[in-house]
């Protein structure tokens, strides 16, 4: 068919059912985003004849005879494989203003829905940008960007590079489209996988009969547990591999829930593939499922990892029932003695839901064998190096025989510290020894990825009646899911900081992660600490409440301070120190800030009500976080940093540079960052609990540092000065005989390394003023505060991106996203439609504050601030619904119609008090 694509003709047949959205990919449009197959998303916006369409709902043969214009081609006429373009649309040029993206994906389908928007529309954003989600940004950048606002500061003209708004370096490819996320290259001649996923949550796999796969016209090859490794692994990744259970294998004859992996079909095309699906034929034999944890640790109940399906092994060590995945326990002090001196004690049980990460690229991964013979993988990980360790235990290959890249990864929360793609493609590659592609749908990511751990947290809470605590316990139950990635780690953390937090002589803890014939749990922004949180500070409320004590002060008198020992449930010794501490100076901020502007009055008819809550976090995972990374000066006087860290929207580029420009006394704008590739640098744990600055940063603040030695001592050889005598400026070494140029120096290069430790706290106090319907059972939020610990901020405008965007995601596990099962432990919620993730519509703007500290155990006094915005939000949330209804909400999501029930009822509010 003949259409105009970007102001150029373009001939191509479309295949019969190809939606628009694959054919502009295909023929090298990679700006055109896919994200949810549905037209939820609206990732995919192109302007066909003008108009905004999603084009994923636009059969490809419809665009015959009509012009399309990508994100690439908005600016002006253009091929596929021309560079960044010398000017930018007035949209393209106000998102790179505001900054209006962090990882980007979202971002070209949104500048195509923005850019045809009339005046009108604009004055109603929420309603114009309903079809077009970002889980990263919060809206508020996009707002922004929309309304002309700048935040962006000009590289060349800051001085002192930290604390300054410098923009991201990729930020003109991101708006243009010409980014390259994971599958944002030419497939070639790569085959396509596609899987066949269990029907049942608990069944042994008898026979698979894949004769009429095999015959399917373009099938390559068909894989069953019968040609995959029989070495168990965890998907979780962790610095040692110890801290996650071996329960998986890359296709298991047991099948332990609805939508596991039965068999993979490799072929020359997807439809071929989903056609060798279909044809197989499989044999289960049906065995009884458990669904729910407590069943689970029924004294009678099956094992979900039986040792007769794995011979030789049996549950953990040390756990109590079969069924448990991980255990913890801990008292200090006396809690019962603490309870019987309290004048008021609370107890409740709190219940918090599954949550789907919802990244907007979907889990992908490209695998081929370099020309030296080497497995190679460009897959949207958050993990690379911890994915190739795994490999090369699984299929028994050396280090130095595996390489696993990233392009820009689209979004991660935790979601991308798995493997979950990379041990199938990896066989099939290996298998077949052509190059493979495997990109999950939006279906799948909701029925066979990971979420996080719904939980039942059992709280009880002590008090005296000045307000100080005299007892806290925790009785926790998590839902591990079918496997225990991730198991102990989120349970281990879940109750560690919540209870760290306070300075209560006597706590005690027992936790349990229980193995259920479900979707498996995993990591998940927060790391357990959300659902503990929200149960805790819920309590402290009430105790508030019951004491007439207002809630910032209760917290002030319990809080941890410097001086203190930050205790949870052990005495054992730890690295955790007191970096800086800016607690109170964040309480304080968001008191101020409600008492000089409370928000908006609600509707007539409506009950107003305000709430709060506070979360401390530890800044780095512990067991070790390490980094390498090298800087490097080039013979044009131009500086390199690489590191082994993926940029997924946590702005670890922009951080890096801006930390290498202040070591070595340069402009921004001469730093390039180069990242996620085993190849750069020798080992990066990763990119989660929030460590890119910490951890990574600090390796290339040494690099930095050891580098600016070498440049500073090559020009005084030059010159036959002493190294102290000269100082380094832009482009130059300033000596006392003059300006040596930095060109003509290099190359130089000098390596750095961060192991982790010590880590430090963070901390976030987050405030809510809320209208609520007492009979619709509407929540609309009036008022948003938050203030951050953040130690020295060395990009504000990108850290209030990382809170806001916390903020956002935080908002619909508390208000409206839930992943539901049905009675025979399916997933029901498996497209965006049937799953509320916030639009622009549902989430305000939060007035963010930063506490002003200087962290001694950070790079250049930074603190990490990616996750930690979540954790209090759905508490802060709930204690502004109490204050407004008179109702405690125990279990999240807070739906409409739970809360009209209980406000018709007149119930939850007395029942917990003993």
């Amino acid at each position: 068919m003949n259409l105009t694509i970007n102001g150029f003709p373009h001939v191509g047949a479309a295949r019969p059912g190809q939606c628009l959205r694959t054919y502009l990919r295909e023929a090298g449009w990679y700006g055109v985003k896919k994200g949810c197959d549905a037209g939820d998303c609206g990732a995919c916006t192109v302007h066909l004849d003008g108009e905004p369409v999603h084009s994923c709902l636009i059969p490809a043969f419809r665009a015959a005879g009509s012009s399309v214009t990508t994100i690439e081609g908005l600016a002006g006429p253009c091929r596929p494989d021309d560079a960044e373009p010398a000017t930018f649309h007035p949209v393209q040029a106000a998102f790179l203003a505001a900054q209006g993206f962090q990882c980007g994906f979202c971002t070209p389908g949104m500048i195509m829905t923005a850019s045809a928007l009339n005046q009108s529309q604009r004055q109603d954003l929420g309603a114009a940008l309903k079809g077009n989600l970002c889980r990263c940004t919060g809206y508020r950048a996009i707002r922004d960007a929309i309304a002309g606002l700048a935040h962006v500061q000009d590289g060349t003209q800051v001085g002192d590079p930290v604390g300054s708004n410098l923009p991201a370096p990729a930020a003109p490819l991101v708006v243009s489209g010409r980014a390259r996320f994971t599958l944002d290259v030419p497939a070639g001649a790569a085959l396509h996988l596609k899987v066949l996923r269990s029907p049942h949550a608990h069944a042994r796999i008898v026979a698979v009969d894949d004769t009429a796969a095999r015959a399917v016209p373009g099938v390559v090859a068909v894989l069953t547990h019968a040609d995959a490794p029989q070495r168990r692994f965890s998907t979780g990744r962790h610095q040692d591999p110890r801290d996650d259970a071996a329960d998986t294998l890359v296709l298991d004859p047991i099948l332990r829930f609805v939508g596991q992996r039965v068999a993979a079909v490799v072929a020359e095309t997807e439809a071929a593939a989903e056609a060798g699906c279909r044809a197989l034929r499989v044999t289960y034999a049906i065995r009884p499922a458990l669904l729910d944890p407590a069943s689970a640790l029924a004294p009678d109940a099956p094992r979900v990892h039986d040792p007769r399906d794995r011979p030789g092994t049996d549950a953990p060590p040390g756990a109590r029932h079969p069924n448990l995945a991980a255990e913890v326990h801990g008292e200090v002090g006396d809690v019962a003695a603490g309870f019987a001196e309290a004048d008021v004690v609370y107890a409740e049980t709190f219940l918090s839901q599954r949550v789907q990460h919802a990244a907007l690229e979907t889990h992908g991964c490209l695998g081929w064998r370099d020309p030296e013979g080497r497995l190679t993988l460009r897959t949207s990980t958050q993990v690379p190096f911890l994915t190739r360790d795994a490999l090369c235990d699984l299929f028994g290959l050396e280090r130095d025989a595996v390489r696993v890249l990233c392009g820009r990864v689209g979004g991660g929360f935790g979601g991308k510290q798995e493997m979950l793609t990379e041990d199938l493609v990896a066989l099939a590659v290996l298998r077949t020894g052509r190059p493979v592609m495997w990109e999950l749908t939006r279906q799948e990511q909701f029925t066979a990825t990971t979420t996080r751990h719904p939980m039942r947290v059992g709280v009880k809470v002590g008090a005296r009646r000045d307000g100080t605590l005299t007892a806290i316990s925790l009785d926790v139950l998590s839902d591990t899911g079918a496997y225990g990635n991730h198991a102990g780690g989120v349970i281990h953390h879940g109750c560690n900081e919540v209870l760290a937090a306070y300075a209560c002589p006597n706590k005690r803890v027992d936790g349990h992660a229980v193995y259920t014939h479900t979707l498996p749990s995993g990591a998940f922004r927060g790391y357990g600490l959300s659902q503990t949180i929200f149960a805790l500070e819920s309590a402290l409320d009430e105790v508030a409440r019951a004491l007439g004590l207002d809630p910032f002060a209760l917290r002030r008198r319990n809080a941890v301070r410097p001086g203190d020992p930050m205790v949870s449930n052990s005495l054992e010794p730890h690295d955790v120190v007191f970096g800086s501490y800016g607690l109170d100076q964040c309480l304080t901020l968001v008191e101020d800030a409600l008492r000089a502007d409370p928000g908006a009055e609600p509707p007539p008819g409506w009950r107003a009500g305000t709430g709060m809550a506070m979360a401390m976090i530890d800044t780095i995972p512990p067991r070790g976080h390490h980094a390498d990374a090298r800087v490097s000066l080039g013979a044009d006087g131009l500086y390199r940093v690489d590191v082994g860290t993926a940029e997924f929207g946590n702005g670890t580029s922009t951080v890096h540079r801006q930390i290498a420009a202040a070591a070595l006394c340069t402009e921004p704008d001469r730093v390039r960052v180069v990242g996620g590739d085993t190849d750069r640098v020798g080992h990066d744990t990763g990119a989660y609990g929030s460590t890119g600055t910490v951890v990574a940063g600090f390796a290339t603040l040494r690099a930095a540092e050891a580098l600016a030695a070498l440049v500073r001592a090559r020009a005084a050889g030059s010159v036959g000065a002493a190294p102290e005598a000269c100082r380094l400026a832009a482009a130059a070494v300033e000596t006392p005989t003059g300006p040596v140029p930095l060109a003509g120096l290099g190359p130089l290069e000098a390596p750095g390394r961060a192991d982790g430790s010590p880590r430090s706290v963070s901390f976030n106090v987050q405030a809510f003023r809320v209208a609520v319907h007492p009979v619709t059972g509407e929540v609309r939020i009036l008022r948003s505060v938050h203030a951050a610990d953040a130690g020295r901020v060395i990009n504000p405008m990108q850290c209030r991106g990382q809170v806001e965007g916390g903020i956002a995601q935080a908002i619909g596990a508390a208000l409206y996203e839930d992943l539901r099962l049905d009675a025979d432990g399916r997933v029901v919620t498996q497209a965006f439609r049937d799953y509320h993730v916030p639009a622009c519509a549902d989430v305000p703007d939060t007035e963010v504050l930063f506490a002003e500290t200087y962290d001694s155990v950070g790079p250049l006094g930074a603190k990490s601030m990616s996750e930690s915005p979540f954790n209090p939000v759905a508490a802060a949330l709930g204690n502004a619904i109490r204050d407004a209804t008179g109702i405690r909400l125990t279990a999240t999501p807070f739906a409409a119609d739970r809360i009209y029930r209980l406000v018709a009822a007149g119930t939850g509010e007395d029942a917990a008090w003993t």
